[in-house]
């Protein structure tokens, strides 16, 4: 006979690899349904994927971004996960640099103070005057080498794991919203004529947040418990720190860590951004009732 018979092995030869025809394969791409080999496969929720249709090629695969690795948070996973840390201990540095290198009015400028001077002296400068950028630029400014040290040293220890586990864009919404949180929470109840200053809103916001990671993780909360109560112990007992801020931060750092770690993988970006904007809407609800009663 010279032609293949039912049965032989060459109607029933095993399909090559569609990107090495030489390599026999029983795999196939769930999507496009092509041959692969175990060098070409791509782990999917659903069986594997070629490469193609993993990187969104093919047509018919999931776009490129869904097959990128993802942070603890479902961020997208950085070649440097400190990035943004460093550049917040840079910004914090520089303006340190600029607060002993420039004239005394620039700090006048950067640190939060609700009204001043008091009534009946004219004109007036503050939150309440309309200088809601305050709010952030206290956030950036220290005097004192050894607050900025603190501060910064803070700033790394526990900036670094939490950008790492919630990527840039959370990591940076929690440290600027709990830092405003601080910084609103502190004009609402501190006296409107007492200037204050420094990171410490942002920092105790990367406490709050450091808790609910360690909380996620299953891992051994003493650690933390003891360092946060040590934090609190000289917030309350040491003179001229604005304990307002620490808890406003705390609170609101905290909340967002929370509901960035814990959020339902269905509903992510909603419970996460979500929690973030209220927070925000409350920090302006803080911000507006201070300044009516300012004003």
């Amino acid at each position: 006979m010279d032609h293949a018979a039912v049965g032989s092995p060459d109607a029933q030869s095993t399909p090559g690899c569609y990107r090495h025809p030489d390599r026999e394969t029983g795999i196939r791409c769930t999507r496009c349904e092509r041959p692969i080999c175990t060098d070409c496969m791509v782990n999917a929720s659903v069986g594997f994927h070629c490469p193609d249709c993993a990187t969104g090629r093919g047509g018919t695969g999931p776009a490129p971004a869904a097959s990128r690795p993802r942070t603890l948070a479902g961020g997208t996973i950085a070649r440097d996960p400190h990035l943004l840390t460093k550049i917040l201990i840079g910004l914090n540095a520089a303006v340190f640099i600029a607060v002993h290198a420039l004239p005394s009015s620039f700090l006048s400028d950067m640190v939060l103070i609700g009204r001043w001077p008091p009534a009946p002296f004219v004109p007036t400068e503050g939150v309440a005057e309309g200088e809601w950028y305050r709010l952030v630029t206290t956030m950036f400014t220290h005097e004192e080498i050894w607050h900025i040290g603190f501060n910064m040293l803070s700033l790394w220890f526990l900036g670094g794991p939490l950008e790492a586990a919630l990527g840039r864009a959370r990591y940076l919404t929690l440290y600027l919203v709990s830092g405003l949180a601080g910084s609103a929470l502190t004009y609402l109840l501190a006296s409107p004529t007492t200037a204050t200053l420094g990171a410490s809103g942002a920092v105790f916001g990367l406490f709050g947040a450091t808790a609910a990671l360690v909380r996620r993780l299953n891992a051994d909360m003493r650690p933390v418990v003891i360092l946060l109560a040590i934090n609190l112990v000289f917030t309350f007992t040491w003179a001229n720190i604005a304990w307002q801020a620490h808890i406003g931060g705390l609170v609101a750092g905290a909340a967002i860590g929370y509901a960035m770690l814990h959020a339902p993988r269905e509903r992510r970006a909603l419970v996460q951004y979500g929690t973030s904007a209220l927070v925000l809407v409350a920090v302006v609800g803080l911000t507006l009732l201070r300044t009516a009663q300012l004003t």
